[in-house]
C-alpha cells in the first residue's frame, strides 16, 4: 500500500481565522475537513461523494503553517489519511487523522 502525499494549502488570511478565535485565531476543523476531502476527491479522479468513517482532530492549526495531506487505501476500501503540519519553526505533528470511503452515486 503506497502513500500519497500532496499539499493542502490554507492561506493565512482565509476567513475562517477572522472569527475562531478572535486574538487567538485556529482553522475550524470543517474547514480542515473540507479541504481534506477535495484533495482526496481529486486525487482519484472525482470516483464519487466521499462519506467520513472516522476523524480525530489531534492538534490546532495556527494562521500561516504549512499543511500536508498523507494518504493511503485501506486494506478494507476507502483511505486512511493524516494531515500533517510544519509550524513556523519547521517542527511537524500530526493534526487530524481518519478514514473516508466514496459513496455509491444512486441510479440515475
Amino acid at each position: 500500500m503506497s502513500e500519497h502525499v500532496m499539499p493542502l494549502p490554507v492561506a493565512a488570511d482565509h476567513p475562517a481565522f477572522a472569527g475562531h478565535f478572535p486574538g487567538q485565531p485556529i482553522l475550524p476543523g470543517v474547514v480542515l475537513l473540507d479541504a481534506a476531502l477535495h484533495a482526496l476527491a481529486a486525487q482519484q479522479g472525482m470516483p464519487g461523494p466521499l462519506q467520513l468513517k472516522s476523524v480525530k482532530f489531534l492538534s490546532p492549526v495556527q494562521p500561516g503553517e504549512t499543511l500536508a495531506l498523507h494518504s493511503a487505501a485501506s486494506p478494507a476500501g476507502g483511505f486512511r489519511f493524516e494531515i500533517r503540519c510544519k509550524d513556523h519553526h519547521g517542527l511537524e505533528r500530526s493534526v487530524a487523522s481518519g478514514s473516508a470511503v466514496f459513496s455509491a452515486r444512486p441510479a440515475a
